[in-house]
């Protein structure tokens, strides 16, 4: 359901906020000070996940002061909708995570499904480790099926967007986290 900008902006005014962008910052920096600990020593491949990593991915790199490479994946369970279904891969991990320790950066756990299909792939193809950075972990309060190894905020569980995060396709642009306006 693609939005017009009048909804889009009816949207955002009705939207809670639930991670500002001072918490989004200094949860960036943690995960990249934790990250840059771990894998300073080890040239690591880096692969954002498309198109919600893109906001941390590009406010994360910057921080990272050591040799990495960097790719992307695209796989989603939500598209351009507020609810999921399979997972759908545009672009699947390549050759490159062969033998490489991989830091997968997304946008949010969620269920975890996405991020654990992700995973799975770039273990088979070979990566020797893969660990997962994501903006935001949401408080679901349920199994999830991976856990991230680094967490820049934790949100509450319901439809998040802002900072990568997308409502309908829109406000991926926003420097802060707002949650939709619960019906």
């Amino acid at each position: 359901m693609a939005l017009t900008a009048d909804e889009a902006w009816r949207m955002l005014e009705a939207a809670e906020g639930v991670a500002s962008g001072a918490e989004v910052e200094a949860g960036t920096r943690r995960v990249a000070a934790e990250i840059t600990a771990r894998f300073r020593d080890r040239y690591p491949l880096l692969l954002c996940v498309m198109n919600g990593a893109v906001y941390f991915c590009g406010r994360l790199l910057p921080l990272l002061r050591f040799p990495l490479h960097l790719d992307y994946v695209h796989a989603s369970r939500y598209g351009d909708e507020v609810s999921g279904r399979g997972i759908s891969w545009r672009v699947e991990p390549r050759e490159s995570v062969k033998g490489r320790a991989v830091v997968v950066v997304d946008d949010i756990l969620d269920v975890g499904e996405t991020l654990a299909a992700i995973k799975a792939k770039v273990l088979e193809r070979g990566a020797a480790s893969c660990e997962v950075a994501v903006l935001a972990d949401k408080a679901t309060g349920k199994p999830k099926p991976i856990v991230p190894d680094f967490v820049g905020v934790t949100v509450p569980d319901r439809f998040v967007f802002g900072c990568g995060l997308d409502a309908y396709g829109s406000w991926r642009n926003l420097p802060e986290i707002y949650a939709l306006k619960e019906q």
